[in-house]
């Protein structure tokens, strides 16, 4: 079960000879880890504890000269390549078995020019340091819903977030990235530079090279929104969800309302008949002034009143951990999505009778609204495809005893194969934990998978990057190291 994420035909890599580790080592300014190591354990961890995985060698890069080095060494070594962010991809990729990962963490750095309303900022930041930086001025992008997710595999994936249907998504807001290729080479894409690179990396995850820093257009944004959510017991999810879905047609883009079936927890504010129980929260974010937020989100509480209301104003930086204490790093996480033509009222009847008997407590179900900014930006513009898509469904099955695996992981697959009858294609990979080939050629569609066949072919014609989302080059694939 671990590993089957793990895209077929990668090889685990050859022994590494200590002469060579000594010679990189050298000039390479940063941290090396490995076995036997005292911060090793810590350091190859990553989000979802499904993944147990022993990489030969961790590479703490500091800079661009660190990540340069690393790249050439497991070219010339032969290794397979992880490549770490902020270690959110839930098929593990941020770490591997036997070869190097090239370790983005440590690289922080991040500039904001107000006046321009830009930021840069390097591959290890997260969303919520980065949210940080640009409130500081008022500013912000479309980001993570979790704050320790990384920005680099969001961006490159495609980037959801609160802001999504009045800003677009995160890659649709990307100005330009600075990268390093398989053969060592850095190079800038923007639309002026490399555009088939920049294409690419708009929706073709890390495919193509390594992203070293992100340039980002911002927004004015807060820093005070309308937040927070309103939570009812999940026997009223039926009449709740339709009216939620006539509502959201015509309500402005600042408007995200987001529905999740969740157990309500322990929490003090949570009433004693709802805790431990199924309850769907409606989670508020409203991109502009409180008070016409207050006005727009009054229907759905006059319509249904929620027994629990949380919606106030509050900083957008708080707003971006609404999340966060229900996603906590080391769970066993196991993910289905995928994106609707539209939400009928069996689709809705079909979501609501799954979640009435799901298999874990902390397993989220999510409904995601999209469709305006998204929806704006042109089928071919990016790589990411799914523009037409009115809504997405998430279920994002977590658990705490690995155990337990097999019986979570058949209630999601079960899930979601019923959900298939109001599917469609180009749902972004980031939110599956279903990698095969057929899907990714699925998700990008024929003419998109062949456009990036073709970038793969120029930028990475030996899948050193292949520890991904991966588009397979046309041409022969190296063979295993015996």
């Amino acid at each position: 079960m671990i590993e089957e994420n793990t895209p077929v035909g990668v090889p685990l890599g050859k022994p590494l000879e200590e002469a060579a580790v000594q010679a990189f080592a050298a000039e390479f300014r940063g941290a090396l880890v490995r076995p036997g190591d005292e911060a090793y354990d810590a350091e190859r961890a990553v989000f979802n504890a499904m993944i147990d995985r022993h990489p030969a060698l961790i590479a703490r890069c500091t800079g661009v000269a660190d990540v340069i080095a690393a790249v050439n060494f497991a070219r010339e070594e032969g290794l397979v390549v992880a490549v770490r962010g902020g270690g959110h991809s839930v098929p593990g990729y941020a770490v591997c078995e036997g070869g190097i990962v090239i370790d983005l963490s440590p690289m922080k750095g991040i500039w904001v020019d107000p006046e321009a309303r830009t930021a840069r900022a390097q591959a290890g930041v997260t969303w919520g340091e980065f949210d940080r930086e640009t409130q500081t001025f008022g500013l912000a992008t479309t980001g993570g819903r979790v704050t320790h997710t990384g920005i680099a595999g969001l961006t490159l994936g495609s980037g959801s977030g609160w802001l999504e249907r009045k800003l677009g998504l995160t890659c649709d807001n990307l100005l330009s990235a600075e990268v390093v290729t398989a053969g060592g080479e850095f190079l800038k894409a923007s639309e002026s530079e490399n555009e088939d690179l920049f294409w690419g990396l708009r929706g073709g995850g890390g495919n193509f090279g390594i992203v070293t820093s992100f340039e980002y257009q911002l927004h004015p944004i807060g820093p005070i929104l309308l937040g927070g959510m309103l939570l009812y017991p999940a026997t009223r999810a039926k009449e709740l969800l339709r009216f939620w879905r006539d509502y959201m047609e015509t309500a402005p883009d600042e408007l995200n309302v987001t529905p999740a079936f969740i157990t309500a927890p322990p929490a003090p504010f949570v009433p004693e008949h709802l805790k431990g129980q199924p309850a769907v929260g409606l989670i508020v974010c409203y991109a502009g002034p409180v008070e016409e937020g207050e006005g727009w989100v009054r229907p759905l509480k006059e319509f249904d009143p929620p027994d629990v209301d949380l919606v106030q104003p509050m900083p957008y930086t708080v707003v971006q951990t609404l999340l966060d204490p229900g996603n906590p790093p080391g769970r066993n996480n196991y993910w289905k999505a995928e994106n609707l033509d539209g939400l009928s009222d069996e689709a809705i009847d079909t979501i609501v009778a799954y979640t009435a008997r799901v298999s874990s407590p902390f397993t989220q179900v999510v409904i995601q609204p999209m469709g305006r900014a998204v929806g704006r930006v042109g089928e071919d513009e990016t790589a990411l495809g799914g523009r037409d898509a009115s809504h997405a469904v998430h279920a994002i099955s977590m658990w705490e005893d690995p155990a337990e695996s097999e019986t979570h992981v058949a209630w999601t697959r079960e899930f979601m194969e019923a959900m298939e009858l109001f599917a469609i294609p180009g749902i972004s990979l980031n939110f599956t934990s279903d990698q095969s080939e057929g899907k990714v050629k699925a998700s990008f569609g024929p003419e998109k998978h062949e456009r990036l066949v073709a970038l793969k072919d120029k930028y990475d014609p030996t899948n050193l990057f292949r520890l991904n989302q991966n588009i397979k080059p046309s041409r022969k694939q190296p063979q295993p190291v015996s």
